[in-house]
């Protein structure tokens, strides 16, 4: 995408590396004001030279999405013009706090009086600032990357119907002008029916893209991931790089990936925004799945929660507050605190081995794709909480199911080591909670439930861990209520509930024993009835930070 584009001056280069330019332009609206502009490998400095004493302004290459180069249609204008975009942390402007903003830097270069000399220096320029842009993605230390091939093409999945069906608009509005503005080339898919997306990657060409992005809520992502994992060549389509960008209510995975990346908390178009500038810096991620089996020997695969009791009830009951957004989990859990109900079941667990700190490895900048070979990930120090009493015995029980809509049995994808039959007890190594009866059981496979509950602090994209939360019985509804709102910012655990325990693990089983119930995975109800689940590190690829 690049051809038309001048190759950067050798002398100015060394290694490869961009050891500075230096150039004085004009305003792009005001010929009378002038700018002296200098870049280095890490920053874009800018001066007004009618203005000595003022200040340079410095941008960081670390928040430069792209630069383009271009001349305007006025044939009488020998000029031509290179705009870099810049999307830099800054204070709101209204509430507290920071969020990443956009700033355009536009330039007119007119050197001498040839207009094609000019467009070739501004496209040197251009050139120059993306590279050096590319250079300075910001990385922590702690994860190993890849990053997405460059030139990259990108399949976008939008679900119109999702959230308050304002999809297609934030497509439009935000993220289409950030993948012109970083040079990504997309195809734009529009979904038209439940399970269309994943009927659609089970059976598309994967060599034709380098990552598929998801604009919906967490539901679209569930399809996608599990009709790769239906593919005959699963091993290699489900390390095809994945992004999401938040439309729908929740925007869990959305609201995880932004907090993975340690900045400032951000909702609703900013935290789109945050989502839409990781996708065009283009780094990749390990991801952990999560394989549930249920009693009709259906597996699927999850990236996010599966949900018994409270938690499940609200998500599947606030559907008809859809056009509110993500209130409608808040009057969600009014309505059905106001008839809070207890659950009778039978849970067991694989407690995860004790935390041991690994040396943290530099980050890489390896190709992601299909044949790329995964790198051992890094690890993450979580806290437990206590231990409570457990005994190790386990039974099993007869169900009748409640079922949306049957998908086929998908045998491809990673085996299940971990799990025994569901109609054999569990492994003897195994912990068996005493209590039988719950409020909720929630098994989290990220850090946010929706973009404003932060249900499992210390989880990570691919830390190998599911992270086990239930409430038991006896709970008052002022305290669960509390609970939610501690939530918020990830303080439930910290706050001394006696009927909240919370644990670590690789495998679990759960036996619901009252006759109705709801179970969701990621958001979808699933059949009522045994469920057994276990995580699969790292085997899925996510465009992070």
């Amino acid at each position: 995408m690049d051809n038309d584009i001048a190759q950067p001056d050798p002398s100015r280069q060394r290694n490869g590396v961009v050891e500075g330019l230096y150039g004085e332009f004009t305003d792009s609206l005001n010929a009378r004001v002038r700018y002296s502009v200098s870049l280095t490998e890490s920053a874009l400095t800018i001066q007004k030279i009618s203005s000595p004493g003022q200040d340079e302004v410095v941008f960081h290459l670390a928040d430069c999405l792209g630069c383009r180069a271009y001349k305007v249609e006025d044939e009488a204008d020998v000029g031509a013009f290179f705009t870099a975009y810049f999307y830099p942390f800054k204070r709101r402007w209204i509430s507290t706090g920071m969020a990443r903003q956009k700033v355009e830097q536009c330039f007119r270069v007119a050197l001498v009086q040839d207009p094609l000399t000019n467009l070739q220096e501004a496209e040197r320029w251009a050139r120059a600032i993306r590279e050096a842009s590319i250079r300075q993605i910001p990385r922590r230390h702690d994860v190993k990357y890849y990053e997405v091939r460059r030139p990259c093409r990108v399949m976008v999945l939008v679900n119109p119907q999702s959230g308050r069906g304002q999809a297609l608009q934030l497509f439009s509005g935000q993220i289409e002008p950030m993948l012109t503005e970083a040079s990504v080339p997309y195809t734009l898919v529009i979904t038209e029916h439940q399970n269309h997306a994943r009927d659609l990657v089970r059976e598309t060409d994967l060599s034709q893209w380098d990552a598929l992005v998801i604009l919906s809520g967490d539901g679209l992502l569930f399809e996608v991931l599990n009709g790769l994992l239906e593919r005959e060549d699963w091993e290699e389509a489900i390390q095809t790089p994945l992004g999401i960008l938040p439309g729908g209510s929740g925007n869990a995975l959305a609201a995880s990936v932004h907090h993975y990346t340690k900045s400032p908390p951000a909702w609703g178009k900013e935290l789109l925004l945050s989502c839409g500038f990781l996708l065009c810096k283009g780094l990749v991620t390990r991801l952990d799945l999560v394989s549930v089996q249920m009693a009709s020997s259906q597996r699927i695969f999850s990236f996010l929660s599966l949900a018994w009791g409270f938690v499940a009830d609200v998500d599947i009951e606030s559907e008809k507050y859809r056009l509110v957004g993500p209130m409608r989990f808040l009057v969600g859990t009014l309505m059905r605190l106001a008839s809070l109900k207890v659950y009778q079941g039978r849970l067991a667990y694989l407690p995860a081995p004790p935390f041991t700190p690994q040396n943290s490895s530099l980050c890489s900048s390896l190709p992601c794709g299909p044949n790329s070979s995964p790198n051992q990930n890094s690890r993450h120090n979580h806290s437990t909480s206590s231990n409570h009493n457990t005994a190790h015995n386990s039974s099993n029980i007869a169900i009748t199911t409640m079922r949306t809509e049957p998908q086929p049995v998908n045998q491809k994808g990673p085996p299940d080591s971990l799990l025994a039959d569901l109609e054999q007890p569990v492994p003897e190594h195994w912990t068996v909670v005493n209590e039988e009866d719950f409020v909720l059981v929630l098994a989290m496979f990220q850090s946010h439930l929706a973009e404003d509950l932060f249900a499992a602090p210390g989880a990570a994209a691919d830390d190998g861990f599911i992270h086990l939360l239930y409430v038991r019985a006896g709970i008052s509804r002022l305290a669960l209520l509390t609970l939610f709102m501690t939530m918020e910012k990830g303080g439930h655990l910290a706050i001394g509930c006696p009927h909240l325990v919370y644990e670590r693990v690789k495998a679990f089983r759960l036996e619901p024993l009252s006759p109705e119930g709801a179970i969701t995975v990621d958001g979808e109800m699933v059949e009522y009835g045994p469920v057994q689940a276990q995580v699969h590190e790292g085997i899925a690829r996510l465009i992070s930070g």
